[in-house]
């Protein structure tokens, strides 16, 4: 298949990318329990969502000194006394289970929680328990769409309480060298970032009526949501790829990458439009989400982050698969991890490399115990922003119509970096037998306008958008509006 980039330019990149191998593997991660020295009064904690990402709370808040795991709060019992078995294990105590976080946030003897949820669940739960006057960790996206996301942030700021949101990144040594290194201009002006979420993600199985398991409280697991028969096989986990519940790969994996981005830009808004296209490819499954899909957010500087999503097969981009490119006018960096990176010149020398992780659960402990929210490395003004990105972007894409290839080339206009990671999109469908070319297989989505100061959308397609930046609460789990906030 004829792309616009050569043989060349692949065979110039392959020696860059085995520095950056070698460099990455150097990484070490530390020991989260040093984060945390013993005090002379503990940090009570309730962790909400237990499983998956959950059980790693479990498992760095019960291992510091100066935190006890006191509650903890699943709708799955049987996922929730697990939980509690986990932390019995370690710490001969065991912490008390609730199935409703509304009883435990009654406890005034907690001080803080950590919130795992599905992503539907993560604002409300962390603007109750700020308005319970508890401190919040919460996982990454902090929100399920852009205007909830704000309300946290107001809610956070009224209370007077802390909120982390859950992008470790912004805790690792390395990571922040970096970006220290890019926004001195060391590899020259950057006016473009590149996130990349190229993992793997097979077929979760045909779409069908499937039973609620047994242990599960389905009223409380929808929350927010309406209640809807389950049309996947897995209740857990597979609510990623679920509009009602979740964000796709790119509020899942790919806000850790569109957060790097961002804060590399140092751009400190949502920016002036957005433009994303892709679809589900390759195979036909129970997912809504797509698999496949590019982004492009512009700033009124002339910044402009470009976003990757690949689920189907592919090969790194000059040595990441899941990472940031940073692109100088002198040189490159590559982040490919958490914590790592490598910085190249134009001949794709390198140049410096960075690397370093620490406990970003820790952080927040440390903040908790100061109380002040600028010792937080991952304030929830930054969650909500890099957060409110991936939304917009899968609004652009939900508001497109099914394009062909030929098609969606001719609305690109002649901006080469958009026909560069075009080609490449074409490209890897290409190498999956997924062709493109002529059969409506991509979603094209609306460019849109924004007004970075409101958070709104400007322009002809601002009606259709707006309504898609809140949802349909339903009762009594309904995010407060601004109004409600005041």
């Amino acid at each position: 298949m004829t792309t616009r980039r050569d043989f060349l330019e692949k065979s110039l990149f392959a020696a860059a990318a085995t520095v950056l191998a070698r460099e990455t593997s150097r990484v070490r991660a530390e020991d989260t329990a040093k984060a945390s020295a013993s005090p002379n009064e503990k940090v009570r904690m309730a962790c909400i969502g237990v499983r998956g990402r959950g059980r790693e709370h479990l498992d760095e808040f019960g291992r510091m000194h100066d935190v006890e795991v006191v509650a903890i709060v699943d709708v799955d019992e049987e996922v929730g006394k697990k939980g509690v078995e986990q932390i019995k294990r370690r710490t001969d105590k065991a912490p008390v289970f609730y199935r409703d976080l509304r009883k435990m946030l009654e406890d005034k003897r907690i001080d803080a929680v950590s919130i795992a949820t599905p992503n539907h669940w993560h604002s409300l739960a962390a603007i109750w328990a700020l308005q319970a006057g508890k401190h919040v960790y919460v996982e990454k996206p902090v929100s399920h769409n852009v205007s909830e996301g704000r309300r946290l942030v107001q809610t956070a700021r009224k209370h007077e309480r802390l909120c982390q949101a859950g992008m470790q990144c912004r805790s690792n040594p390395g990571m922040r060298e970096l970006m220290n290194f890019v926004q001195s201009n060391q590899i020259g002006e950057v006016k473009l970032a590149r996130g990349l979420c190229y993992k793997h993600r097979p077929s979760i199985g045909p779409k069908g009526d499937y039973p609620i398991p047994k242990s599960v409280d389905f009223d409380l697991w929808s929350g927010p949501a309406q209640i809807k028969p389950l049309t996947r096989k897995s209740l857990h986990y597979d609510w990623h790829w679920m509009w009602d519940y979740g964000n796709g790969d790119l509020g899942n994996q790919g806000i850790h990458q569109m957060d790097l981005a961002r804060w590399g830009l140092g751009v400190h808004d949502i920016g002036n439009s957005v433009l994303s296209y892709g679809g589900r490819l390759g195979y036909e499954d129970a997912g809504e989400t797509a698999n496949t899909q590019v982004s492009i957010h512009e700033y009124s500087n002339g910044k402009r982050l470009v976003f990757e999503v690949r689920g189907l097969k592919t090969p790194p981009l000059r040595g990441a698969a899941i990472g940031v490119i940073f692109y100088g006018t002198n040189g490159y960096v590559v982040a490919p991890s958490y914590s790592s990176g490598v910085a190249f010149d134009l001949k794709h020398q390198p140049i410096k490399s960075f690397h370093g992780s620490a406990s970003h659960f820790g952080n927040f402990i440390k903040a908790v115990r100061s109380g002040r929210s600028s010792d937080l490395n991952g304030e929830v003004l930054e969650g909500h922003l890099s957060s409110a990105l991936c939304h917009l972007a899968n609004i652009s894409y939900r508001l497109g119509k099914p394009v062909s290839g030929h098609e969606a080339a001719e609305r690109l206009g002649s901006d080469t970096e958009e026909w560069d990671t075009f080609d490449r999109f074409q490209e890897h469908l290409w190498y999956n037998d997924v062709s493109i070319k002529d059969s409506k297989l991509v979603r094209f989505g609306k460019k849109l306008t924004i007004n970075p100061a409101s958070e709104t959308f400007i322009g002809d397609s601002a009606s259709d958008a707006s309504a898609m930046l809140t949802r349909d609460y339903r009762k009594p789990f309904v995010v407060p509006s601004e109004s409600q906030l005041a």
